[in-house]
């Protein structure tokens, strides 16, 4: 029996068609320029020949690894003298073991350049250190003289202190003496609210040569002296001593230092 001629409007022949999605031929490319340059790559590196500097490279690395062998001309000699390999050098056997290291110079600087590079680096460390030293000194300094500044604000305010407590002193001990008017105006202290404007400008006249040329170290001393020599007493004893006697034998002295 004949076979049947084939039916190209079948199931068969109208089912089968080419995959038509969107991008497919492009990916398909995609991977297909990938594979030959890989394959190209792979080609690269089995041909691939050395460069003449790691030709050279590769056969110092292998010289200076193997030792000389006999067929050195140099070893030769060594060995007619009675050198044997691993034998140190010398006549008394004192020297080098090993051969000395071999340093290869693979840059293009000069002989000297690494080492100006390094004095130039250790100037640099040590313009540095001295920089730091420097700056630790002005700091040392700066904080030398804030406890220098804080020292004598404490000061001149302990001396202001002493100086009101020996005008109130003056005062006290004046007055028991029916003394109505002190030696020296700023011998006393007296309350702003009995005071009168004119009594300020006759207290600025007449204190304007006395008082306002001394310092209040120099008021200080003259106001004890004063309490010392009048009325026996000491201001940082807090007593009225009986004679000169007494005072000059159980008083430590005539300032705040030795009664410290």
């Amino acid at each position: 029996m004949a076979e049947e001629e084939e039916d190209y409007m079948s199931d068969a022949f109208i089912n089968v068609q080419e995959d038509i999605r969107p991008g497919v031929p492009m990916l398909r490319q995609i991977r297909e320029a990938r594979r030959k340059e890989e394959k190209q790559q792979e080609a690269n590196l089995k041909n691939r020949q050395k460069s003449v500097k790691e030709e050279e490279r590769e056969r110092r690395d292998l010289g200076l690894k193997n030792a000389l062998g006999s067929e050195n001309k140099g070893f030769a000699l060594l060995q007619k003298m009675g050198y044997k390999s691993g034998q140190a050098l010398g006549k008394s056997g004192d020297g080098i073991v090993e051969p000395i290291p071999l340093n290869v110079k693979t840059g293009k600087s000069g002989l000297g350049h690494e080492t100006l590079l390094k004095r130039k680096a250790e100037e640099r460390l040590e313009n540095y250190r001295r920089k730091i030293h420097m700056i630790n000194q002005n700091e040392e300094k700066a904080a030398e003289q804030f406890r220098m500044r804080m020292k004598s604000k404490q000061d001149e305010m302990r001396l202001e202190g002493d100086l009101r407590r020996s005008q109130r002193a003056c005062q006290q001990l004046d007055t028991q003496k029916n003394i109505q008017v002190p030696r020296e105006a700023w011998y006393w202290i007296r309350p702003e609210e009995e005071e009168t404007e004119e009594e300020e400008e006759e207290d600025q006249d007449e204190d304007e040569y006395t008082s306002e040329d001394l310092s209040v170290l120099e008021k200080l001393q003259i106001l004890t002296g004063y309490l010392r020599e009048e009325h026996l007493y000491c201001i940082w004893c807090g007593t009225a001593y009986e004679d000169k006697e007494d005072l000059s034998s159980n008083c430590p002295g005539p300032t705040s230092a030795d009664h410290d």
